[in-house]
């Protein structure tokens, strides 16, 4: 008896439509990486007891809050050193950025090195505007040896709730 053996031999492949996906499947892909940007912010949540603040009698706060008509700067915090009314419907945040250029400008030239500031948002304040603010108060563009790069403001920000409305009427004025 004879036995006969088959030759093993491997089957080709064929990757053609394999290869045709991965064409389409990585610039997709790639496209789509470019658009997922994710960044994140740290931020200061008030604790149920700040004993830092009540060792520390000295310590000012400077306060951003964001109000339906208008946005107020405050410094320390009660004391409105400027009222910036909306543009059209919007809020100025480009005056918002000037303003507190001016009051980081000012806190140097005493040597007060303040690095955190409190956004305080009425309940209905819009997301966008919200995150804004937290981008304006801070950075801010400047020129630099011929560059532009983001200069520090107020990178530690603390948010909480605005105080009514009917309560900040009676504010002193520092400023206008």
């Amino acid at each position: 008896m004879a036995i006969r053996r088959r030759l093993e031999t491997d089957p080709d492949l064929d990757i053609t439509s394999f290869m045709s996906l991965m064409t389409v499947l990585v610039p997709v892909l790639l496209l789509n990486m470019v658009f997922s940007h994710i960044s994140v912010l740290n931020l200061n949540l008030p604790g149920l007891s700040d004993a830092s603040a009540q060792e520390q009698p000295e310590n000012r706060q400077l306060e951003m809050v964001l109000r339906g008509e208008f946005i107020d700067i405050n410094y320390p915090a009660g004391i409105r050193v400027k009222r910036i009314p909306h543009r059209d419907g919007q809020p100025d945040f480009k005056l918002v950025s000037d303003v507190l250029q001016e009051v980081k400008r000012s806190l140097r030239e005493k040597d007060i090195d303040k690095k955190d500031l409190v956004i305080l948002s009425e309940p209905g304040t819009a997301y966008r505007t919200l995150v804004t603010a937290m981008d304006t108060a801070r950075s801010f563009r400047a020129v630099v040896a011929a560059s532009v790069v983001d200069a520090e403001l107020f990178p530690q920000i603390s948010l909480g709730d605005a105080p009514q409305a009917g309560t900040s009427e009676n504010q002193p004025v520092a400023g206008n």
